[in-house]
């Protein structure tokens, strides 16, 4: 039953009970052709009040009549133990068939694409194994190539961390990587891995180092002798730029977050995202307190289809990010439009990240909420 859209659980239900669709549209004040279009999934139920009135009138929590896939245990815990284990291991053993770095670094690519798509438990599966042959690697194998797959794999522990709400481990993770990086004596090494870096020293409350770092890392690439900018150098650059904004914002600093943010729009105009920049001005203006403003650039920004071109998982965090901004204001209809879009979106996002789970839990106590998103709590289990 609990694969079953909402009117056949509300049917199914009912018989249990030994209720005609008559007597239950007595029971509910309502009609029974309002009862039969339920069933038949002609109605939608939107409003979170009948849903509430459905289960009590079956005797049933509202978590039972909703909830998809109850039960689930958390698909990172496990993941977690092995990340926490590679982490603690200091030392490499000798390989007798030392890791090819070539082959390193098209995992290392996979494993990127599958961030960008958010499937955080299956990284967490993965990166230990990714880390421990990266670090073999580099151990028997010394040079750049050796060098930038370590600081690229430390990265993205990081960065899987932070989601997963490990921000201890995760800037453990991130200033092994920027050791790594500062150890080749190259400032665009430096650079990515100080990406990762302010975002872990931002998730933990530690916005002035971010801002710094990220700033620092962004004006010490080293220009091109040529004048032509080398490939991804203007996306690094914006990248730590907004890194550097978001963190300035954050410290209620709105001048010094502007300016970042221009500085980064500048960088756009050299082909780095302008709807990422876009983005991260509403995620500023709402922590500067001007919700208002936010929201109405977050309306103007997803109604164009520029947005769209950034990866799902940038796509979701941001509309995440929207959703606590709507919170704010008190609109928790299009909060919870927000998560149920940003769960559409990139699904890992909204499931496997704890604070998000949080945030679904305050929006759905809303008789405003859309009756998805109070679905969305039950399967969560956070109704």
């Amino acid at each position: 039953m609990n694969e079953l859209p909402v009117g056949r659980r509300v049917a199914q239900w009912r018989l249990r009970r030994n209720m005609t669709q008559q007597q239950f549209a007595d029971r509910l004040g309502k009609s029974k052709s309002w009862v039969d279009k339920v069933e038949r999934g002609v109605r939608r139920l939107e409003r979170v009040s009948n849903l509430r009135e459905i289960a009590e009138a079956l005797r049933i929590d509202l978590e039972v009549l909703l909830a998809e896939r109850p039960g689930q245990p958390d698909p990172a815990a496990a993941g977690l133990e092995g990340m926490r284990a590679a982490l603690a291991r200091y030392h490499v053993e000798a390989a007798t068939r030392p890791p090819d770095v070539a082959e390193l670094r098209a995992r290392l690519d996979h494993a990127e694409l599958t961030y960008r798509h958010a499937r955080y438990p299956e990284l967490l599966a993965r990166l230990p194994g990714l880390l421990d042959a990266a670090r073999a690697a580099r151990a028997a194998r010394p040079g750049r190539a050796a060098d930038d797959v370590l600081v690229d794999v430390y990265g993205l522990v990081a960065l899987v961390l932070v989601k997963v709400d490990q921000g201890e481990l995760a800037w453990l993770a991130a200033d092994r990587g920027m050791a790594a990086a500062v150890a080749t004596h190259d400032p665009w090494a430096v650079a990515v891995a100080t990406v990762p870096l302010a975002q872990a020293l931002r998730y933990g409350g530690r916005r002035q180092p971010a801002m710094q770092a990220a700033v620092v890392a962004a004006y010490r690439i080293t220009p091109p002798r040529n004048g032509d900018a080398p490939s991804g150098e203007a996306s690094l650059r914006g990248t730590l730029l907004l890194q550097a904004a978001l963190a300035a914002a954050g410290r209620g600093n709105g001048s010094v977050a502007r300016e970042l943010l221009d500085r980064a729009e500048g960088v756009a105009d050299e082909g780095f995202g302008r709807a990422a920049v876009e983005a991260a001005r509403v995620v500023a203006e709402a922590a500067l307190g001007d919700v208002a403003a936010a929201t109405v650039r977050h309306e103007r920004l997803t109604a164009g289809d520029e947005w769209r071109w950034l990866p799902p998982e940038h796509r979701a965090a941001y509309l995440i990010d929207a959703a606590r901004a709507y919170a704010q204001t008190g609109d928790m209809l299009r909060a919870g439009r927000a998560l149920l879009d940003a769960e559409r979106t990139a699904h890992g996002e909204v499931h496997d990240r704890p604070t998000v789970r949080d945030l679904v839990a305050v929006v759905a106590r809303s008789a405003a909420a859309p009756s998805g998103l109070v679905r969305l709590a039950a399967t969560l289990h956070v109704a």
